[in-house]
């Protein structure tokens, strides 16, 4: 059993995600410090390793039965693409006028896929922050695809995304959360155990 083929043209910090993938399959040995000291290789790594469980097993669920609909990884994976490139600054209040703090937007993205898929069953497969995210204050519109297992209850899980979501984003970023929009895009087999315990 293998993990997915990844095209390898998306950079992410100078790395493609074939080169990612491999370093996960390596057991992440020998160190690469261009790739464990980058936030978004680690980002990436993080993605590609929830991926990569939640697939296996997929694929070990459905192994006696209809061949395996892989649309929905092709889906995630897209996501992680986008997710995991720095995109535009978010800026962040200090004390000090001369400062110039920001998290990426990037990192942003990261941060609500962590917290989706933490939840039960949920593997996030695209965030998008609609709005100015580089002037304080702006109203952000927070869009983010989920895939859920079968018979898992739909409006419930994406409730609890989105509640789970905001509290972080109201945490964690300086963001003007006008709203946090939730869309289920893919449900996979209930047999496969896999996503978070939120």
């Amino acid at each position: 059993m293998t993990d997915p083929i990844l095209p390898g043209d998306d950079l992410v910090d100078g790395h493609t995600l074939d080169e990612l993938s491999d370093y996960l399959a390596r057991g992440r040995t020998p160190a690469d410090p261009s790739i464990d000291d980058s936030p978004e290789c680690r980002a990436a790594l993080d993605a590609l390793e929830q991926l990569s469980r939640t697939t296996r097993a997929a694929l070990e669920a459905e192994a006696a039965q209809s061949p395996l609909d892989d649309g929905w990884v092709g889906r995630i994976l897209d996501g992680i693409r986008l997710d995991v490139q720095s995109g535009r600054r978010v800026r962040l209040a200090h004390s000090d006028p001369g400062a110039d703090l920001a998290l990426t937007e990037g990192a942003v993205r990261a941060l609500v896929r962590g917290v989706g898929d933490a939840v039960d069953g949920v593997i996030v497969g695209r965030c998008r922050l609609d709005g100015d995210v580089e002037t304080p204050g702006s109203p952000i519109a927070v869009h983010i695809d989920i895939s859920v297992r079968y018979g898992d209850p739909l409006a419930q899980v994406a409730a609890r995304v989105r509640e789970l979501v905001a509290s972080e984003l109201a945490r964690h970023a300086e963001l003007t959360i006008a709203s946090v929009d939730v869309t289920v895009t893919d449900v996979r087999d209930r047999s496969a155990q896999d996503g978070g315990r939120a």
